[in-house]
């Protein structure tokens, strides 16, 4: 099983947590000043001594030149989180390793000579820096890093100098993000040095309600104090949205049963579904699940059907091109198909 389908259900509202690493390696200049041929020698040399990794965690991963996955194959994997937009378009060689749960990916030769990623469902940073920590010792004993005494890690954006590390948490916010003091709230944190911004858009085009809380600086602050911080705001976060939710199931709660069953029901029988409909009612069933008000007769990962239909993983199911109306109904498909039943 990948690690979005699993549902940590401790923390419901935390649907992932992440710490990602950037690296470079001291024999070769940053990724924007090699040449082809130096990029292919490092990635070739990078890979060779990365290739004993599975033996190091137990996992099994698959090794690819990004020019060698299609371009379908590329965006599904953004869509995954794998990695951002920048690498999936990059030009010049650079290599995915990837676990088979893809919890546990490496890129090399992207914007940085190494970017070592952990993921995993729920409320889970300390757990995910303490297996990050461990990778990046195992790559260092073999690849010498670039390290500066008084900046730390040297990386090709200056926002990622220090410690080169961003720790992160999905949170599902649906009742609070509506509220007028939202807003108010973001910019809040922002001055505790973290970062609140919506998933799939921002502000009201936020389709879904989910918003990442990441740290603003990597520079000046340990690896703990990153952690601590992102964590101590998506519990706050995660907090006052549960405190919402029940005071609205206290007051309104035949209208939340109301939305909750309505949202299962277009989404179990739809037989055309946008992108941003879905989105929507994945929120509505996401909420109607965590609140008590749907049971499934088995365990519903509302993110991985998130993750399921964005328009690449989709057009991935299918054995030709896809237009609009093609992908709508095949959404619609797809999710009446995955949907379990109710109790």
């Amino acid at each position: 099983m990948k690690w979005f389908e699993y549902v940590d259900k401790e923390y419901p509202g935390a649907i992932s947590s992440r710490v990602r690493l950037v690296r470079n390696w001291d024999q070769y200049a940053f990724p924007s000043r090699l040449t082809q041929k130096e990029s292919m020698e490092m990635v070739r040399r990078l890979e060779q001594g990365l290739r004993d990794l599975g033996s190091f965690d137990g996992k099994k991963y698959e090794y690819a030149f990004l020019d060698e996955l299609s371009e379908l194959d590329r965006k599904a994997l953004r869509e995954r989180r794998i990695f951002n937009s920048t690498i999936a378009s990059r030009k010049m060689p650079a290599k995915v390793i990837l676990s088979e749960e893809e919890d546990t990916s490496i890129v090399l030769n992207g914007t940085d000579h190494i970017r070592l990623q952990l993921l995993s469902p729920g409320l889970n940073l300390e757990a995910l820096w303490k297996q990050a920590d461990k990778l990046d010792d195992y790559i260092n004993e073999r690849f010498s890093y670039a390290f500066d005494k008084k900046y730390g890690y040297l990386t090709s954006f200056p926002t990622n100098m220090g410690t080169g590390m961003r720790a992160s948490v999905v949170l599902h916010l649906p009742s609070l993000s509506l509220g007028k003091k939202f807003s108010g709230l973001v910019s809040e944190m922002g001055r505790f040095g973290a970062s609140v911004k919506g998933v799939y858009g921002e502000g009201g085009d936020n389709y879904g309600a989910l918003f990442q809380v990441s740290n603003q600086k990597t520079l000046g602050l340990t690896e703990k104090e990153i952690v601590d911080l992102v964590g101590r705001v998506a519990a706050q976060l995660l907090n006052q949205e549960n405190q919402v939710r029940s005071m609205a199931l206290q007051k309104h709660r035949l209208e939340c049963e109301d939305e909750a069953f309505k949202a299962y029901g277009v989404l179990k029988y739809a037989r055309r579904l946008s992108a941003k409909d879905a989105m929507l009612l994945l929120s509505q069933l996401m909420s109607g699940i965590s609140d008590g008000i749907l049971e499934t007769t088995e365990p519903c990962p509302v993110y991985r059907l998130m993750l399921g239909i964005q328009p690449a993983n989709l057009q991935k199911l299918s054995d030709r091109p896809l237009g609009k109306e093609e992908l709508d109904a095949a959404r619609a498909s797809y999710l009446r198909a995955e949907l379990p039943e109710l109790k």
